[in-house]
């Protein structure tokens, strides 16, 4: 073998060593999902405590009603609204004994624009129900990690907004006793999730 084939293939393997080095830079930084954290021995959900227009939300109030949470932001331009829009068309195909027994519940991982009121009236937008939740950066990111979620802030430079959020995009279903039971992503179909909400009913 000359030297230029070893050479050749020391370049390879230094490259495949570059792009396998990568690839688990990449797998251990990024999110994973409830999935895998479940597989991992990871137990997700759990009670927390927010604010909802000046008053503390805790989830322990819930008990005895199913929620259904999704975690975003007001100003997000497509998945929340999709996410949100699915979750109210769900709950429409249930019953109206059915419906008074699911909390619908949107929390906001941008306090610093998401006023109370503005939470409220984007909230209700989808559902008259829906409860818009939102609290300190410390509460946000306890609930964002108690449920396997992500986010996080990027700045628009040339941009009036400022900034936009990335974030993961579920929906999750918390039974009557308060324990995670499932999620579902915030682009699937309605009656999915209609009939995973009526097994928890």
């Amino acid at each position: 073998m000359n030297s230029k084939m070893l050479k050749t293939l020391r370049n390879l393997l230094v490259l495949t060593l570059i792009l396998l080095a990568g690839m688990a830079t990449a797998y251990y930084m990024s999110p994973r999902s409830m999935e895998q954290r479940v597989q991992m021995g990871e137990k997700l959900g759990g009670d927390f405590k927010l604010d909802v227009a000046g008053q503390s939300f805790e989830l322990a109030q819930q008990r005895g009603k199913v929620v259904v949470m999704y975690i975003g932001y007001a100003s997000c331009p497509d998945v929340c609204p999709t996410g949100l829009g699915m979750m109210a068309t769900a709950i429409h195909q249930l019953t109206p004994e059915q419906q008074a027994r699911v909390q619908p519940l949107f929390v906001s991982v941008d306090p610093e624009r998401d006023t109370p009121a503005r939470l409220k009236e984007y909230a209700e937008y989808f559902y008259p129900s829906m409860i818009g939740a939102t609290g300190s950066r410390e509460q946000i990111d306890a609930v964002v990690r108690q449920y396997g979620a992500f986010y996080r802030i990027v700045k628009l430079e040339d941009s009036a907004m400022g900034y936009a959020v990335d974030h993961s995009s579920r929906i999750y279903l918390i039974d009557a006793k308060g324990t995670l039971s499932s999620t579902v992503l915030h682009n699937g179909f309605p009656d999915e999730l209609a009939d995973a909400m009526r097994q928890l009913l």
